[in-house]
Protein backbone atom coordinates (compact mmCIF):
# COMPACT_ATOMS: atom_id res chain seq x y z
CA UNK A 1 0.00 0.00 0.00
CA UNK A 2 1.43 3.25 -1.32
CA UNK A 3 1.70 5.60 1.76
CA UNK A 4 3.20 8.83 -0.43
CA UNK A 5 5.84 10.13 -3.22
CA UNK A 6 8.67 11.46 -2.42
CA UNK A 7 9.96 14.61 -4.50
CA UNK A 8 12.45 12.19 -6.10
CA UNK A 9 9.09 9.75 -7.59
CA UNK A 10 9.90 7.18 -5.22
CA UNK A 11 6.88 5.75 -3.31
CA UNK A 12 6.97 5.05 0.12
CA UNK A 13 5.37 2.06 1.22
CA UNK A 14 3.06 0.97 4.41
CA UNK A 15 2.95 -2.31 5.34
CA UNK A 16 0.47 -3.54 7.85
CA UNK A 17 1.11 -6.20 10.86
CA UNK A 18 -0.90 -7.91 13.04
CA UNK A 19 -1.02 -10.91 15.85
CA UNK A 20 -3.68 -11.27 18.67
CA UNK A 21 -4.39 -7.73 20.37
CA UNK A 22 -1.30 -5.92 17.86
CA UNK A 23 -1.38 -4.40 15.23
CA UNK A 24 1.19 -1.99 13.46
CA UNK A 25 1.86 -0.08 10.42
CA UNK A 26 5.56 -0.15 9.48
CA UNK A 27 6.72 2.49 6.38
CA UNK A 28 9.57 2.09 4.33
CA UNK A 29 10.86 5.37 4.60
CA UNK A 30 13.15 5.14 7.52
CA UNK A 31 11.70 1.61 8.66
CA UNK A 32 9.36 3.75 10.71
CA UNK A 33 6.48 2.30 13.32
CA UNK A 34 3.88 4.88 12.55
CA UNK A 35 2.06 2.88 14.76
CA UNK A 36 1.31 0.19 17.29
CA UNK A 37 -1.99 -0.47 18.96
CA UNK A 38 -2.51 -2.68 21.73
CA UNK A 39 -5.70 -3.75 22.30
CA UNK A 40 -6.59 -0.36 20.13
CA UNK A 41 -4.73 2.05 22.12
CA UNK A 42 -1.98 3.58 19.70
CA UNK A 43 0.93 3.41 22.38
CA UNK A 44 3.77 5.35 19.72
CA UNK A 45 3.68 8.61 18.43
CA UNK A 46 2.92 8.58 14.39
CA UNK A 47 2.45 11.69 11.97
CA UNK A 48 -0.32 11.72 9.30
CA UNK A 49 1.46 12.00 5.86
CA UNK A 50 4.76 11.65 4.46
CA UNK A 51 4.80 15.55 4.27
CA UNK A 52 4.94 15.83 7.80
CA UNK A 53 7.61 13.03 8.42
CA UNK A 54 9.48 15.39 5.69
CA UNK A 55 9.56 18.38 7.17
CA UNK A 56 8.45 17.56 11.13
CA UNK A 57 9.85 14.54 12.08
CA UNK A 58 12.21 14.49 15.33
CA UNK A 59 12.56 10.46 14.22
CA UNK A 60 9.41 9.65 14.78
CA UNK A 61 9.31 5.80 15.28
CA UNK A 62 12.56 5.50 12.53
CA UNK A 63 15.78 3.65 12.81
CA UNK A 64 18.46 5.95 12.83
CA UNK A 65 21.95 4.95 11.95
CA UNK A 66 24.54 4.51 10.97
CA UNK A 67 25.69 6.04 14.55
CA UNK A 68 22.44 6.29 16.38
CA UNK A 69 22.86 9.53 18.91
CA UNK A 70 25.88 11.51 19.58
CA UNK A 71 29.57 11.82 17.98
CA UNK A 72 31.15 14.43 19.43
CA UNK A 73 32.30 17.67 16.51
CA UNK A 74 31.59 15.50 14.11
CA UNK A 75 34.60 13.53 13.69
CA UNK A 76 36.40 10.00 15.04
CA UNK A 77 39.41 8.25 14.13
CA UNK A 78 39.67 4.40 13.06
CA UNK A 79 43.02 2.58 12.42
CA UNK A 80 45.30 5.83 12.44
CA UNK A 81 42.41 7.37 9.63
CA UNK A 82 40.48 10.78 10.91
CA UNK A 83 36.37 10.67 9.30
CA UNK A 84 34.54 14.16 9.39
CA UNK A 85 30.65 13.60 9.44
CA UNK A 86 27.92 16.41 8.78
CA UNK A 87 27.00 18.62 12.39
CA UNK A 88 23.48 18.64 12.57
CA UNK A 89 23.63 19.39 16.41
CA UNK A 90 25.63 22.03 16.74
CA UNK A 91 28.77 20.89 17.36
CA UNK A 92 27.91 17.29 17.43
CA UNK A 93 26.55 14.85 14.59
CA UNK A 94 23.32 13.36 15.73
CA UNK A 95 22.13 10.13 14.46
CA UNK A 96 23.63 9.30 11.25
CA UNK A 97 24.23 13.45 10.11
CA UNK A 98 21.99 15.40 8.34
CA UNK A 99 20.54 12.39 5.91
CA UNK A 100 21.35 9.35 7.67
CA UNK A 101 18.66 6.03 7.98
CA UNK A 102 16.16 7.67 8.97
CA UNK A 103 14.99 9.67 5.54
CA UNK A 104 16.31 6.93 3.35
CA UNK A 105 13.96 4.35 1.55
CA UNK A 106 14.49 1.02 2.71
CA UNK A 107 13.83 -2.26 0.79
CA UNK A 108 11.39 -5.00 1.43
CA UNK A 109 13.04 -8.36 1.40
CA UNK A 110 10.05 -9.92 3.06
CA UNK A 111 6.56 -9.70 4.79
CA UNK A 112 3.89 -12.16 6.45
CA UNK A 113 1.06 -10.80 7.99
CA UNK A 114 3.22 -10.41 11.67
CA UNK A 115 6.62 -9.60 10.28
CA UNK A 116 8.41 -7.78 7.66
CA UNK A 117 12.19 -7.22 6.87
CA UNK A 118 13.71 -4.34 5.68
CA UNK A 119 17.00 -3.51 3.82
CA UNK A 120 19.48 -0.74 3.04
CA UNK A 121 22.57 -0.44 1.68
CA UNK A 122 24.68 3.01 2.64
CA UNK A 123 27.68 3.17 0.20
CA UNK A 124 30.97 4.18 1.43
CA UNK A 125 31.50 8.07 2.56
CA UNK A 126 27.59 8.13 3.09
CA UNK A 127 27.18 10.98 5.60
CA UNK A 128 31.41 10.55 5.85
CA UNK A 129 31.45 6.99 7.04
CA UNK A 130 33.95 4.73 5.40
CA UNK A 131 32.93 1.51 3.93
CA UNK A 132 29.35 0.06 2.53
CA UNK A 133 27.39 -0.91 4.86
CA UNK A 134 24.37 -3.32 4.45
CA UNK A 135 21.88 -3.09 7.37
CA UNK A 136 18.58 -4.97 7.67
CA UNK A 137 15.49 -4.60 10.36
CA UNK A 138 12.64 -7.09 11.30
CA UNK A 139 9.93 -6.24 12.50
CA UNK A 140 7.92 -8.87 14.57
CA UNK A 141 5.05 -9.13 16.37
CA UNK A 142 4.43 -11.91 18.48
CA UNK A 143 3.22 -13.37 22.05
CA UNK A 144 2.18 -9.73 22.75
CA UNK A 145 5.08 -8.03 21.88
CA UNK A 146 6.95 -6.04 19.21
CA UNK A 147 10.47 -7.74 18.34
CA UNK A 148 13.21 -5.62 16.41
CA UNK A 149 16.14 -7.95 15.20
CA UNK A 150 19.15 -5.83 13.57
CA UNK A 151 21.79 -6.90 11.45
CA UNK A 152 24.84 -4.91 9.41
CA UNK A 153 28.12 -5.94 7.67
CA UNK A 154 30.27 -3.64 6.17
CA UNK A 155 33.13 -4.53 3.32
CA UNK A 156 35.76 -2.25 4.98
CA UNK A 157 36.23 -0.65 8.85
CA UNK A 158 33.34 1.09 9.65
CA UNK A 159 31.39 2.10 12.91
CA UNK A 160 27.79 1.65 13.34
CA UNK A 161 25.10 1.69 16.16
CA UNK A 162 21.48 1.19 15.20
CA UNK A 163 18.39 1.66 17.15
CA UNK A 164 14.90 2.45 16.95
CA UNK A 165 13.24 6.20 17.66
CA UNK A 166 9.97 5.78 18.59
CA UNK A 167 7.83 7.73 21.13
CA UNK A 168 5.59 5.39 23.59
CA UNK A 169 2.35 6.47 25.43
CA UNK A 170 0.85 4.25 26.73
CA UNK A 171 -2.13 6.11 27.55
CA UNK A 172 -2.47 6.85 24.02
CA UNK A 173 -2.34 10.64 24.83
CA UNK A 174 -1.57 13.24 27.18
CA UNK A 175 1.53 13.79 28.42
CA UNK A 176 3.93 10.75 30.06
CA UNK A 177 4.84 12.76 33.09
CA UNK A 178 2.43 10.35 34.64
CA UNK A 179 4.50 7.10 33.79
CA UNK A 180 6.12 4.98 36.08
CA UNK A 181 9.45 3.55 35.01
CA UNK A 182 11.79 1.13 36.66
CA UNK A 183 15.09 0.49 35.24
CA UNK A 184 18.25 -2.55 36.08
CA UNK A 185 20.83 0.18 35.47
CA UNK A 186 23.17 0.67 38.06
CA UNK A 187 25.18 3.03 36.54
CA UNK A 188 24.08 6.10 33.69
CA UNK A 189 26.59 8.24 31.57
CA UNK A 190 26.80 11.81 33.00
CA UNK A 191 27.37 14.54 29.83
CA UNK A 192 28.65 18.00 29.31
CA UNK A 193 27.13 21.02 28.16
CA UNK A 194 26.70 19.15 24.64
CA UNK A 195 25.73 16.04 25.70
CA UNK A 196 28.95 14.10 25.02
CA UNK A 197 29.83 11.73 27.49
CA UNK A 198 32.35 12.57 30.15
CA UNK A 199 33.61 8.79 29.98
CA UNK A 200 32.18 7.89 33.86
CA UNK A 201 30.26 5.60 34.02
CA UNK A 202 28.57 6.90 37.38
CA UNK A 203 26.73 5.32 40.04
CA UNK A 204 23.26 6.18 39.90
CA UNK A 205 22.53 5.61 43.81
CA UNK A 206 21.65 8.73 45.75
CA UNK A 207 20.33 10.85 41.95
CA UNK A 208 17.49 11.37 40.00
CA UNK A 209 18.93 8.72 37.77
CA UNK A 210 18.31 5.90 40.26
CA UNK A 211 15.14 4.45 38.57
CA UNK A 212 16.36 0.84 40.19
CA UNK A 213 12.96 1.24 42.06
CA UNK A 214 10.24 2.90 40.46
CA UNK A 215 9.48 6.52 39.74
CA UNK A 216 7.47 9.03 37.75
CA UNK A 217 8.90 10.67 34.76
CA UNK A 218 7.76 13.60 35.83
CA UNK A 219 8.49 13.73 39.73
CA UNK A 220 12.49 13.93 39.56
CA UNK A 221 15.03 16.15 37.55
CA UNK A 222 11.86 17.97 35.97
CA UNK A 223 11.37 15.37 33.35
CA UNK A 224 14.57 16.55 31.79
CA UNK A 225 15.81 12.79 31.11
CA UNK A 226 18.40 12.64 27.85
CA UNK A 227 20.83 10.06 29.15
CA UNK A 228 22.13 6.87 28.33
CA UNK A 229 21.87 4.16 31.42
CA UNK A 230 23.99 1.62 31.77
CA UNK A 231 21.60 -1.69 31.12
CA UNK A 232 22.35 -4.51 33.91
CA UNK A 233 18.93 -6.19 33.00
CA UNK A 234 15.25 -4.72 31.45
CA UNK A 235 13.03 -1.90 32.04
CA UNK A 236 9.64 -1.49 32.69
CA UNK A 237 7.21 1.23 31.84
CA UNK A 238 3.74 1.49 33.41
CA UNK A 239 1.02 4.01 32.19
CA UNK A 240 -2.71 3.91 31.69
CA UNK A 241 -3.51 0.64 32.61
CA UNK A 242 -0.11 -0.96 30.63
CA UNK A 243 2.97 -2.30 31.27
CA UNK A 244 5.52 -2.35 28.62
CA UNK A 245 8.41 -4.40 29.50
CA UNK A 246 11.49 -4.13 27.43
CA UNK A 247 14.97 -6.51 27.19
CA UNK A 248 17.63 -6.23 24.79
CA UNK A 249 21.07 -7.02 24.09
CA UNK A 250 22.80 -4.13 23.47
CA UNK A 251 24.75 -2.37 26.41
CA UNK A 252 22.69 0.41 27.04
CA UNK A 253 19.40 2.80 26.21
CA UNK A 254 19.09 6.33 25.92
CA UNK A 255 16.26 7.48 27.71
CA UNK A 256 14.30 10.41 26.47
CA UNK A 257 11.74 11.84 27.92
CA UNK A 258 10.17 14.35 24.77
CA UNK A 259 11.55 17.44 27.01
CA UNK A 260 12.30 19.22 23.36
CA UNK A 261 8.91 18.25 21.57
CA UNK A 262 7.62 22.02 21.51
CA UNK A 263 4.04 21.60 19.73
CA UNK A 264 5.40 24.12 16.59
CA UNK A 265 8.56 22.01 14.76
CA UNK A 266 6.60 19.08 15.62
CA UNK A 267 2.56 18.39 16.17
CA UNK A 268 3.25 17.31 20.16
CA UNK A 269 3.82 19.19 22.63
CA UNK A 270 6.42 18.47 25.58
CA UNK A 271 6.06 15.16 27.15
CA UNK A 272 4.34 13.65 24.38
CA UNK A 273 6.26 10.90 24.76
CA UNK A 274 9.15 8.84 25.83
CA UNK A 275 12.23 7.23 23.79
CA UNK A 276 14.13 4.06 25.23
CA UNK A 277 16.75 3.80 22.60
CA UNK A 278 18.72 0.49 23.08
CA UNK A 279 21.98 0.82 22.01
CA UNK A 280 25.96 1.19 22.70
CA UNK A 281 27.04 4.35 24.07
CA UNK A 282 27.03 7.78 22.74
CA UNK A 283 30.48 8.53 21.41
CA UNK A 284 31.60 5.48 21.52
CA UNK A 285 34.18 5.92 18.52
CA UNK A 286 35.93 8.81 20.80
CA UNK A 287 35.90 6.73 24.03
CA UNK A 288 38.11 3.87 24.02
CA UNK A 289 36.52 3.22 27.45
CA UNK A 290 33.45 2.51 26.05
CA UNK A 291 32.06 -1.27 24.44
CA UNK A 292 33.55 -1.00 20.96
CA UNK A 293 30.75 -0.43 17.97
CA UNK A 294 33.66 -1.03 14.96
CA UNK A 295 32.39 -3.44 12.61
CA UNK A 296 34.94 -5.15 9.96
CA UNK A 297 34.61 -6.91 7.30
CA UNK A 298 33.76 -10.50 7.42
CA UNK A 299 32.28 -9.38 11.05
CA UNK A 300 28.29 -9.36 11.28
CA UNK A 301 26.68 -6.93 14.20
CA UNK A 302 23.50 -8.51 15.27
CA UNK A 303 21.05 -7.12 18.12
CA UNK A 304 17.42 -7.64 19.02
CA UNK A 305 14.87 -5.42 21.33
CA UNK A 306 12.12 -6.82 22.19
CA UNK A 307 9.13 -4.44 23.96
CA UNK A 308 6.24 -6.99 25.44
CA UNK A 309 2.58 -5.16 26.99
CA UNK A 310 0.55 -6.62 29.61
CA UNK A 311 -2.45 -5.12 30.94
Amino acid sequence: MIFGTLPSGENVERVELSSGRLRAEVLTYGAIVRSLEVSGVNVVLGLDTLEDYLTRSRYFGAVVGRYGNRIADGRFTLDGVEYRLPVNNDPNSLHGGTAGFDAKVWTIEARGDDSVTLSLTSPDGDQGYPGTLTASVTYTLQDDALRIDYTAESDAPTVVNLTNHSYFNLKGGGDVLDHVVRMDAEHYLPVDEHKIPTGELAPVKGTPFDFTAPHTVGERYDGGYDHCFVLDGGIQVTGGGLTMEVTTTEPGVQFYAGGMLDGVATPFGAFAGLCLETQHFPDSPNQPRFPSTVLRPGERRTSTTTYRFTA
